[in-house]
């Protein structure tokens, strides 16, 4: 567990020698670092120290009482663990943790990794992908009866998805309340602090700390997703030239979730180059 500066507990897995290099993962908004359950396992056995933590307001983390989930202090909660890692890092981020790793490593005075893994986001995302994630985010407000009525609830959003024939792993992304219903493992204030907009709000956060962004990025997007379109990476790539990307084709917004084999070998093969293990 770790403690950011505002009194937040935030809650982790952790794996691996401490003196190995360092993979953080940072799960995307409405998920848990359940999500990168493969990916964590995969590193691991590579022979990597790995970090996988809740953000906050997420799964086994703390909420935050003021309600303060913007980049800057997801960024900051971010910056709270890195100091306790000995050796060289490489942040993966995943939509809201892509982001707010981009925006740690550029708005940070000093150097904070050695290489960024965007997944399938960049500054400025697609309207019509956020606008499916807002709707599907905000749907459900009194949550579900049932664990087949949540499941229901992701088919809906994610029809191109093959539906899993046993819905118990999607468990993890939810929480009992005290009325019995079954309620989104992440707290709603999450969208107050993140409504729909156009552009999103931290489309200017992170634009106005790209020049500082210096490091070896790769963007890994999916080949159908909603949220990363031409127009998305070719601004990525004018404000952070150096980045590379790596498209998992019939892969959506959840490239990990989707296509999971050719996702981790994506990110294997650029932490090979650029975090290697010896």
């Amino acid at each position: 567990m770790f403690r950011t500066a505002d009194g937040i507990t935030l809650v982790a897995d952790v794996a691996g020698s401490p003196d190995a290099p360092t993979v953080v993962l940072a799960h995307g908004g409405g998920q848990t670092r359940h999500s990168w359950k493969q990916l964590f396992m995969g590193l691991v056995n590579r022979g990597y120290s790995v970090v996988n933590y809740d953000a906050r307001g997420h799964g086994d983390s703390d909420w935050a009482a003021d309600g303060d989930y913007t980049i800057p202090a997801l960024s900051r909660d971010l910056c709270t663990i890195l100091p306790t890692i000995k050796g060289p890092v490489a942040l993966v981020g995943a939509s809201m943790g892509g982001a707010s790793a981009f925006y740690a490593i550029g708005s940070s005075p000093q150097p904070i990794a050695k290489a960024l893994i965007m997944v399938d986001i960049v500054p400025r995302p697609a309207k019509k992908g956020t606008d499916h994630i807002h709707a599907f985010m905000t749907a459900h407000p009194d949550g579900f009866e049932t664990l087949e009525e949540a499941a229901d609830a992701v088919a809906t959003y994610y029809p191109d998805r093959e539906r899993p024939k046993d819905s118990t792993g999607l468990n993890k992304n939810l929480r009992a309340s005290p009325d019995g219903r079954l309620r989104w493992h992440w707290d709603p204030a999450l969208l107050n602090a993140n409504p729909s907009s156009e552009p999103p709000l931290f489309t200017e956060h992170m634009i106005g700390v790209a020049a500082r962004v210096t490091l070896p990025t790769l963007l890994i997007r999916g080949g159908r997703s909603d949220i990363v379109d031409e127009a998305g990476v070719a601004e990525m790539r004018a404000l952070v030239p150096q980045t590379e990307v790596f498209e998992v084709p019939d892969a959506g917004h959840m490239v990990a979730g989707d296509r999971n084999d050719a996702f981790n070998e994506g990110v294997f093969a650029f932490l090979d180059r650029r975090l290697p293990l010896h």
